[in-house]
Order: structure tokens, then sequence, then C-alpha cells
């Protein structure tokens, strides 16, 4: 039986491919409970080739290849749908992290945690990437409630059941601990070993913050008010109608208090207006969206588990 799968995305990676093999062979050569899955990203180099020739050597070992560049978290995903093991550990393949460290991640998850991420507490990375992280993981703490110092480390270990309700797409992959965390899942970290980047340089460009920051926002939202638009609609609605008669009844009182003219007060006649048919346009849209998700809503959707 196959106790766990090592997901490996790979992307123009052809120098490092041959040296991320003998590690692994290193690492689980002897073990008969492992499988290897390389997803082959759209490279454009070398790697397919190489990463075929590794393979035909290794029979625990397969290669998912895709169209084209599709991202990591898509990748991912694939890759999961393509694996067996009852455990899910994921792997960068620039030679960064070290797949020995699997292991200790695999004893945390037998500790009873559900997703067990590797702390790269002695980060081998220029000092913006290092800046960047912090910031991205403070921002995870302080809104998100994750209480781990890496999120987004290549080298985790994931439950099955946890990874199958995951639906990586887009940049989510990056905040895999905080998408188990808002299914109740437990979280965990383990320090591992990082090594600097031997060969080429990151894949991602600095438009990855713009995405990343949008996509938190997404999941922020989709977390906390998925099964009620109306707590969310309905309070930005409430806002805004509340500003939009208070800005009314200021020009009311500037009207008949203070002797001033309707004409002398156009735009604020007009902005409350605006505000108080915003704030009832957003709160139908809210009801709306409760009646949605009514009609679309499923009891087994919550259900976990059922125990005889």
């Amino acid at each position: 039986m196959i106790k766990i799968s090592i997901l490996i995305p790979i992307y123009n990676e052809q120098e490092s491919i041959p040296i991320l093999s003998q590690q692994l062979l290193d690492s689980f050569q002897n073990d008969f409970s492992y499988e290897i899955i390389f997803i082959n990203d759209g490279s454009t180099d070398l790697s397919l080739n190489i990463l075929k020739s590794i393979v035909e050597k290794n029979p625990a070992w397969k290669i998912v290849d895709l169209y084209r560049n599709y991202g990591k978290a898509i990748a991912l995903q694939a890759g999961f749908e393509h694996s067996r093991g009852s455990l899910i550990a994921t792997l960068d393949s620039d030679l960064q992290d070290d797949p020995a460290e699997i292991s200790k991640l695999v004893k945390e998850i037998e500790n009873g945690y559900d997703v067990v991420c590797g702390w790269k507490k002695n980060r081998k990375d220029p000092l913006e990437k290092k800046i960047a992280s912090k910031i991205f993981n403070f921002f995870l703490r302080l809104f998100g409630g994750l209480r781990i110092h890496d999120s987004n480390t290549g080298i985790k270990v994931i439950k099955r059941e946890v990874f199958s309700v995951l639906k990586l797409y887009g940049g989510r992959h990056r905040y895999i601990p905080l998408l188990a965390k808002q299914k109740d899942f437990s979280i965990s970290e383990v320090i591992v070993n990082h090594h600097p980047r031997q060969f080429g340089k990151s894949k991602y460009g600095i438009g990855r913050y713009f995405e990343g920051f949008f996509d938190f926002l997404t999941i922020l939202f989709l977390g906390k008010y998925i099964d009620r638009p109306l707590h969310f609609f309905g309070s930005i609605g409430f806002l805004s109608f509340s500003a939009g008669v208070l800005i009314e009844f200021f020009v009311l009182y500037l009207k008949f208090y203070q002797n001033h003219s309707f004409q002398q007060h156009v735009a604020l006649l007009i902005l409350g207006s605006i505000l108080i048919i915003a704030g009832l346009q957003l709160f139908i849209f809210g009801l709306l969206g409760e009646l949605f998700v009514e009609k679309s809503q499923k009891s087994n959707k919550y259900i976990k588990d059922i125990i005889n």
C-alpha cells in the first residue's frame, strides 16, 4: 500500500533534476510505501526528457505532463489527482529543500496533525524574499489566525482527506495551511534545512505579490462569508445607507437651522442619495446571495464523517 505520495512540480529545472533524483533515491530507495510524482508544468528546456530517462529506471516514479505552464497550484492539483498515497508531500524542485526532511514532517503528522509545514528558520534566500516572506506570514497570522512561521514553504506533508477539499488553482498553493485551517484541520510545523539556490533564479516575478494579495482577500472572503453573503453585503450596505441618511439630515439641518439653500449643497444631496441607493442595493445583493446559498446548499457539504 502506498503511504506517501511526493508531488514535485517541475518548470525548467534541467540542471536540478539529476541532483534531486539522486537525493530522492538516497532518501527513499529502500522504502516501498512511497511514490514520487513529477509534474512537468510546461517546461521549455530539457526537463521532460531528463525526467523520462530517470522515471524509466524507477518503477515507483511517474510523470504528469501538463499541456503548458499553468502554475504551481494547478500542477499540485494535477499531481494529487494521479496520486494514491494516504499522505501527500509537496517538494520544490530547485534543491533548496532537502527530501530527507519529509520523514520529520511525517512523524509530526503521526502525532495527530492534519497538515505539517517545513519551517525554513535559517532561510538561504536574498533579503528581498526574506522580507516579503515575513510580511506575508505576518498578515496570515493577523487576519487569518494562522499561528505558524512559514505558510508558503514548498515542503509540506498533508493528509489525503485534507488535500481532497483544497481544490487548488490560481495562487492558492501559497495558502494551503490557511485553507486547511478554515476547514478546521489542525496545523503544525517542523524546522527544516534550507539551502541556497544552485541553478538559475526564481520563476516568480514581482507580480506574484499583487496576485498573492488578491488571492488572500478572496480566500478570507470565501472562508468567512461564502455561506452568509448577507453578513458581508449587508454590513457594507448598512454603513453606506447610514452615511447617506446622515448626510441628508445634515443638509436639512443647514437648510432649516442655518438658513442655507439646497442649491448651496447640491453635491452633498447627490452624495447622500447615491450612498442611500448603494446601501439598499448592497442589502438586496446580500438577500439574493442568501437565496442562492439556500437553494444550492447540501447537508453533505458539512459532514466530515459518519460514525456508527
